[in-house]
């Protein structure tokens, strides 16, 4: 009867600290933060990686609405070895010697892995109504799979957070890794229809920024003139550019005519705040 009354408040407490902290919102990804050893490369090499088995998933499960968004269709691809296509594909690149290939080679080996691997969480553990579901990040405070080691590439454990927060944003430092690589969410940049080739990697990405910036859930004008911004805008605002000015040229570089319209000379944004809409990408 002596402890139960401090047991009793310390389970208490502990409820208390988790509704606290599922209230609020979704805080910034890990900083940028390099591995060095993932620097090596053969800047000489010929070997190309075959990415075919992930463009065979992306052509036979990936549905394009319109530009710029795209649902998987997670059911039909349970139903129809989809799965067991992802898993082969997944399997195979964690053998591919990676240090030994070329700078393009690896970018395109990254992004394509980090988006099929996205991919195999969620079918890994369908149905769910958002990846963060996926609750299996270690940590008593986290949520999501991204922190979660996946896969073994060159005696190394990785997780999602590792292969775009140490080894594709600090390597290539490049603003269009955010409309590359994919979260399996509605708000995300869409998964692309086509699996990246280290030949076309500026005209790819360049596509992915401009389907996404110039969608409405990257960038919107409310009746009051002031701008509704993806969240992403705000979790690496220091990607895009840390001034106002060096944000808007970013956007400005990849708008259509509409939006440059709305951007027009104006120097610096007045945000009304920040959305992302963390819904499964289902079909």
């Amino acid at each position: 009867m002596i402890l139960r009354a401090p047991i009793v408040f310390l389970f208490a407490v502990l409820i208390v600290v988790q509704m606290v902290v599922l209230a609020q919102p979704v805080q910034a990804a890990p900083k940028a933060n390099l591995w060095p050893e993932w620097q090596a490369h053969d800047p000489h090499s010929i070997t190309e990686i075959d990415h075919a088995a992930w463009q065979a998933v992306l052509d036979r499960f990936l549905i394009v609405n319109e530009p710029g968004a795209s649902r998987f269709d997670y059911a039909a691809a349970r139903q129809n070895g989809g799965d067991v296509m992802v898993a082969d594909y997944v399997d195979a690149m964690t053998k591919v010697a990676v240090g030994q290939l070329g700078r393009d080679q690896q970018f395109a080996y990254w992004v394509n892995l980090y988006n099929a691997l996205t991919v195999k969480v969620v079918l890994d553990h369908d149905p769910v109504k958002s990846i963060r579901d996926i609750d299996i990040s270690p940590g008593f405070f986290s949520s999501g799979p991204w922190g979660k080691k996946l896969i073994t590439v060159e005696g190394r454990s990785l997780s999602l957070d590792d292969i775009e927060h140490r080894i594709l944003r600090p390597i290539w430092r490049d603003a269009r890794i955010h409309y590359a690589v994919n979260c399996a969410s509605v708000g995300c940049p869409a998964l692309a229809g086509d699996a990246f080739d280290a030949d076309k990697l500026d005209t790819q990405l360049d596509q992915a920024a401009r389907d996404f910036i110039n969608h409405s859930r990257a960038v919107r004008v409310q009746d009051d003139g002031r701008f509704v911004l993806s969240s992403l805008y705000d979790w690496y605002r220091d990607d895009f550019g840390k001034s106002d000015s060096d944000f808007i040229a970013h956007l400005k570089s990849f708008a259509g005519q509409e939006l440059m319209a709305i951007l027009g000379d104006i120097n610096d944004l007045d945000i009304a705040g920040y959305e992302y809409d963390w819904a499964l990408n289902t079909q």
